[in-house]
């Protein structure tokens, strides 16, 4: 059960950008590699190049980032899907994320991302898979609405699970929904950490 919790508070943290609009808190999704860590703050080189310094709250955890099998994408499992539109076509994924099964339903819906200009991001059930010549091709259901994505060969497949603080050290890639003060800082309770040299791809 703890567990679950933990899962359930990150993705609700982490997601809330998807539903700015209807939430008072202020988030701000960092995509970075770290530069230091102590036992109060990270400071992190943020892909667009800015150098940032997040505080860590007392009780902050970290998830594993991992890469698995394009296999582990089965009708009835709950993924996160970020995806391009394509003219004439398809949206074609740009990553896929598998959810644990204690955080199924989290932030289930079709939303704008900001992975790429134009990226969305469908957290959805899998109601089908099929084989393609170009990847494979998503049938996704959420409440509200379906989306059909295809998957490339090459796209990333990933999922995460609750892992040590000790991973998040200088050089690891991290992924983090960090929440904006009033006076602009930045802090995090959770953040995702590359393992095995895996960079967090949502």
């Amino acid at each position: 059960m703890a567990s679950s919790r933990f899962l359930f508070a990150f993705v609700l943290l982490l997601c809330l950008g998807g539903m700015a609009a209807a939430q008072p808190v202020k988030t701000m999704r960092v995509r970075g590699v770290v530069t230091a860590v102590d036992d109060s703050m990270v400071s992190v080189k943020s892909r667009d190049g800015a150098a940032l310094k997040i505080a860590l709250d007392k009780d902050w955890g970290v998830l594993a980032v991992s890469k698995i099998a394009i296999s582990a994408i089965k009708p009835g499992s709950f993924v996160g899907v970020a995806a391009l539109p394509q003219a004439g076509g398809e949206p074609r994924a740009l990553e896929v994320l598998v959810f644990p099964e204690a955080a199924r339903g989290s932030n289930e819906g079709h939303y704008p991302w900001d992975l790429m200009p134009e990226s969305t991001m469908t957290n959805a059930t899998v109601a089908a898979v099929v084989e393609g010549n170009s990847g494979r091709e998503l049938s996704l259901t959420y409440k509200g609405g379906t989306q059909k994505i295809l998957v490339p060969a090459d796209v990333p497949i990933v999922t995460f699970a609750p892992d040590e603080r000790s991973l998040l050290v200088p050089g690891a890639a991290i992924f983090c929904g960090a929440t904006v003060g009033a006076d602009g800082g930045l802090s995090l309770k959770r953040v995702l950490v590359g393992k095995n040299g895996t960079v967090p791809p949502m």
